[in-house]
């Protein structure tokens, strides 16, 4: 997975160090409002047969290819959450990263995702709040073949380091 900051500079928000190919900064850089994280990702059908398996959902939407070649899909989908899942991932490890606490999160799924397919998560600041060390955070799914987003959402984080 290759990750990218900004569609056009330097990564402005978070610890350098965590991204391949950055050298460690020893000023720290907080996030604050118009910042901008993005990430290119993709899952496997072992992916989703293991988030079926932990979580219990097996409808066979998501796990069955016969099944779901008759439905307008004509494909398995992949489960929602396991799609948004990817913002806990950067939000926790890489935007804002290490120690943030994952308060809140709205999501409207625009689309289907399927496996082995490429999406780019996109991060944008909203709001920064340095006080209460929160910022409220627009989380999105592009999908990287059409430009069209999968996953429309929002979050609330709290770091008291990165905010």
């Amino acid at each position: 997975m290759a990750a990218k900051c900004l569609e056009h500079g330097p990564c402005t928000g978070h610890k350098k160090s965590l991204i391949p190919g950055w050298a460690d900064f020893s000023s720290k850089i907080m996030i604050d409002t118009g910042d901008t994280y993005r990430l290119d990702f993709s899952y496997t059908q072992d992916d989703v047969d293991l988030f079926a398996k932990v979580t219990g959902d097996t409808n066979p939407l998501h796990i069955d290819k016969d099944y779901a070649a008759k439905t307008q899909f004509k494909q398995p989908i992949m489960h929602g959450f396991l799609s948004g899942s990817i913002f806990s991932r950067v939000l926790g490890t890489m935007f804002p990263g290490e120690g943030t606490v994952y308060m809140k999160q709205s999501m409207s799924f625009q689309r289907p995702m399927f496996v082995d397919k490429t999406y780019e998560a996109v991060f944008t600041v909203k709001e920064a709040d340095k006080e209460k060390h929160r910022a409220v955070i627009t989380t999105q799914i592009i999908d990287k073949e059409t430009g069209k987003a999968t996953i429309d959402g929002e979050a609330l984080v709290m770091n008291k380091t990165e905010i």
